[in-house]
C-alpha cells in the first residue's frame, strides 16, 4: 500500500489539501513506476519553521517553499525483508505557497500540487543542481502535472 502520512504544524491546513496531494502523488507514483508498498510524509509548516529547517539542515538561513529529505540516499537497501520502501519527507511552507500562487498568477491548488510533486521527485532522486538536471526534473514535473490536469491556467 502507498502511504502518505500528513502532519500540520500550522493549524491552517484544509482537508482538501490532503486529498489533492494524496491523489496527485498516487498519480505521480504510477507515472514513475513506484511499487505500491512505499511510504512518505508531507508536513505543512510556517515560515519560521521552514527557515529553521533550511538553516539547520541545509545551511541556508532563509525561508523557502519546499524541502525534501530523501531517506533512500543514506539507507542501504535491505533485501528479503517484507518492509515498505520509505521514500522520505516533504516539508511545505503553506504561507509561501499562497504567496507564490498569487505571484505566479495561478491557483493555490496548482502551487500546492507543484510543490508536493517537486518534493516527491526529489525523493526519487531528481535534482536541479545543473542545467541538464533542471531540464529533466522540470520537464518531468510539467509532464506529470499536465497529465494529471493541474495546469497553470
Amino acid at each position: 500500500m502507498f502511504t502518505i502520512d500528513f502532519s500540520d504544524h500550522t493549524d491552517e491546513v484544509e482537508e482538501e489539501w490532503y486529498e489533492q496531494i494524496e491523489s496527485l502523488l498516487n498519480f505521480a507514483k504510477e507515472q514513475e513506476n513506484i511499487e505500491d508498498d512505499a511510504e512518505l510524509s508531507v508536513t505543512f509548516v510556517d515560515q519560521a519553521e521552514i527557515q529553521q529547517i533550511n538553516r539547520d539542515y541545509r545551511d541556508k538561513d532563509k525561508v523557502t517553499d519546499v524541502i525534501s529529505f530523501a531517506l533512500e540516499e543514506d539507507e542501504p537497501e535491505i533485501e528479503g525483508l517484507d518492509i515498505p520502501r520509505v521514500l522520505g519527507d516533504i516539508v511545505i511552507c503553506a504561507d509561501v505557497a499562497k504567496a507564490q500562487a498569487e505571484q505566479y498568477g495561478h491557483s493555490f491548488e496548482r502551487e500546492l500540487g507543484f510543490l508536493a510533486l517537486h518534493g516527491f521527485l526529489h525523493l526519487l532522486g531528481y535534482d536541479h543542481m545543473n542545467e541538464e538536471e533542471e531540464k529533466e526534473m522540470f520537464g518531468r514535473q510539467k509532464s506529470i502535472l499536465d497529465a494529471y490536469g493541474l495546469t497553470r491556467d
